[in-house]
Order: structure tokens, then C-alpha cells, then sequence
């Protein structure tokens, strides 16, 4: 913690061995995420391409198994370390623009996991197991060919801005 001088405002720093341990934390957290989102076009893009019924059933099925709770775990956890880090290091939480757009972008990729994706995949999962059973002819996963696409390209944004660092500061 470090006190500034001539004030009574107190303000909450990382020690350098604390911060690096965050970083990787949240390092890790964004290739985990990144990582599970291209287990997860594969998967979503083989299901829709092959005209193997069994691989089909095998791959939308598959993605019921990972797809939405490590990918909630993984934006919650780079969530929380990207806050920690904003909160304690020079950058605070809204003080730069790059900041906030990373902020931005990972409150809503993570609400989309529950909201958007996880009812997505749970249909395909059915469809699959339904396909299985032998009752349905094709398995629709339209819609889920969507988030694949989006996700990583967000991702790879939020690198990019943790790289570069534009913008500079908001004015207040």
C-alpha cells in the first residue's frame, strides 16, 4: 500500500512479485479461455461439415462436456486478475481508455457464456443425443457457429490492447 504525500488518500499497489503472479494468472486465464474456444470451433465445424451421423453426435456432444462452465471459469478468473491488476498497478480500472474497452469486453464475453451459449449448446447436445437414438435426420447448429468466430476475435482484441496500450487516458 502506498501513501501519498500531503493527503490522507491511501492507495491500494501490488508488490512486483504479487503483480507478476497475477499477470500470469491472467495471462493464463485469456490462453485457457482462447484455448477452449478453438477446441470448441472444431468441434462446432465438425459437426457441421462432416456427413458422418456418429461424428456428428460425437462432436455436439462434446461440447456439452467443456464448453460452457471452463469457459465461464476461465472469463471469471481473467475477470478478477485483469480488476486485481487494474486495481493495483499505475493503470487503475477507468483511469485509461484500453483498460476499460478490456473490461468491456470481458464482463460481456463471460455474460454471454451463460446467457447466450450455454442454452445453445444444451440444444445441440439434445439434438445429438436425439440423433443418436436414431430420431432426428440432421442436427441444426446454426447458431452456433457464431461464437467460435466471435470470441477469439475479442480475445485476440484485448491482447492487442494490452500490447499497444492506445488511446491513453480518459479525461475527467
Amino acid at each position: 500500500m502506498t501513501v501519498h504525500s500531503g493527503t490522507t488518500k491511501r492507495r491500494f499497489r501490488l508488490g512486483n512479485r504479487t503483480r507478476k503472479g497475477v499477470l500470469v494468472v491472467h495471462i493464463v486465464s485469456v490462453g485457457a479461455w482462447i484455448g477452449l474456444d478453438v477446441v470448441m470451433a472444431v468441434l462446432v465445424f465438425t459437426g457441421v461439415l462432416t456427413d458422418d451421423d456418429g461424428t456428428k453426435v460425437l462432436a455436439f456432444q462434446a461440447l456439452e462436456l467443456f464448453a460452457v462452465w471452463p469457459m465461464f471459469i476461465s472469463g471469471v478468473t481473467c475477470l478478477v486478475s485483469g480488476v486485481v491488476l487494474a486495481l493495483g498497478t499505475k493503470y487503475g480500472l477507468l483511469r485509461y481508455w484500453w483498460v476499460a474497452a478490456k473490461l468491456v469486453l470481458n464482463v460481456v464475453l463471460t455474460a454471454l457464456v451463460l446467457l447466450s451459449l450455454r442454452g445453445g449448446v444444451a440444444e445441440v447436445a439434445e439434438q445429438g443425443r436425439r440423433l443418436a437414438a436414431g430420431a432426428l435426420d440432421t442436427v441444426v447448429a446454426g447458431d452456433m457457429m457464431f461464437p467460435p468466430i466471435v470470441s477469439p476475435t475479442a480475445l485476440l482484441i484485448a491482447v492487442l490492447l494490452s500490447v499497444f496500450k492506445p488511446w491513453g487516458r480518459i479525461q475527467k
